[in-house]
């Protein structure tokens, strides 16, 4: 229970922050956006509600559409405000304040500094193995990356799911390798060389870019829990019946439903000998005995009628034999008298 309540808070799961429609973006301004050098965007650039995008070309923006102070670029601005004040009121939170984020291991959860958010170094973010797991950081004010810092993800973390809400201004140092979706409540500066798997989205302010690559994320789909159980198809029921050997006249006959069949025998004559028939399905019915068949407990009609006869015929010749020793004894008397 101890280690429950002593846990870091942010252990705590968090729901990824929705964009709304700003998810089609990869940079979006306020008032302007300015670009020096072949940047390359992969996604739509936009401004809203100011109307100048500066720079392009030489910038390239590639897989996307450029939206100048038009209805997508309004509608999106609205949606960034949504998911700023979301991020903003996340939590339980881990204090960040007055701690460079470099050279640490964190993991999902919610990162809090008051004041200033510094990065010099890598800061590694590690999912554990969850690719939706879910990394907020929230900067009181301003969000600072050195020269040659870089934001690593382990453990199957994903850049769509790392953001950072900034309270001011972000600057993205030189050659920087930066991850997650910025936003920002004035202002965006990425410097030479620096790039970004990720957003910049800046709410009042400008988005300035020098020779950058940025790519718009996409969450990469998550796998099914595995061990889910699946419907199996019972098994139809299946049923055996051997005939019993007879002797004598006997038939045997059997039927079945769905998956089963049937089968009859009959033998004929006195020879002793069996009938066995196996068969799948379901019986219905009442099973015929046959008579003479053991079950029955009676012979069949045609012996009792021999018995029968055999009966009579037997009573006859007692008679017979009876009357005949009568004549004899009166014969046997009549010779003996005088």
């Amino acid at each position: 229970m101890s280690l429950l309540v002593t846990a870091p808070p942010a252990s705590a799961a968090q729901a990824q922050v929705g964009l709304g429609t700003a998810t089609s973006f990869a940079v979006l301004g306020g008032q302007t956006v300015t670009n020096t050098g072949p940047t390359t965007i992969s996604g739509d650039v936009g401004v809203s509600p100011g109307n100048a995008v500066v720079g392009f070309p030489p910038g390239l923006v590639a897989g996307g559409t450029i939206h100048a102070a038009d209805a997508v670029a309004l509608q999106a601005q609205d949606d960034l405000t949504t998911a700023f004040n979301d991020a903003a009121g996340r939590g339980p939170v881990v204090d960040e304040t007055g701690v460079d984020l470099g050279g640490q291991t964190l993991l999902p959860g919610v990162y809090n500094a008051s004041t200033s958010m510094g990065l010099t170094g890598t800061v590694t973010l590690d999912a554990l193995g969850d690719p939706a797991a879910v990394f907020i950081f929230q900067a009181g004010s301003t969000l600072i990356s050195a020269s040659n810092a870089t934001v690593s993800l382990v453990g199957a973390a994903q850049p769509c799911n790392v953001f950072w809400q900034v309270g001011s201004s972000a600057t993205i140092g030189t050659n920087t390798t930066f991850v997650g979706s910025v936003l920002a409540l004035t202002s965006i500066t990425m410097q030479t060389g620096a790039s970004i798997q990720g957003r910049l989205l800046a709410r009042n302010g400008q988005v300035s870019l020098d020779t950058n690559d940025i790519n718009r994320p996409a969450c990469a789909a998550v796998p099914p829990p595995t061990g889910t159980p699946t419907a199996t198809p019972s098994p139809s029921a299946t049923t055996s019946a051997t005939a019993t050997p007879t002797t004598g006249w006997s038939t045997g006959s059997g039927s079945g439903s769905g998956s089963g069949g049937s089968g009859s025998g009959s033998r004929p004559g006195n020879h002793p000998g069996a009938h066995t028939g196996t068969h799948t399905g379901t019986h219905t019915g009442t099973p015929v005995i046959p008579p003479g068949h053991p079950e029955t407990g009676r012979p069949p009609a045609q012996d009792r009628n021999n018995d029968q006869l055999w009966l009579i015929g037997a009573l006859l010749c007692a008679l017979g034999a009876g009357a005949s020793a009568v004549r004899s004894t009166r014969h046997s008397s009549s010779s003996r008298q005088p």
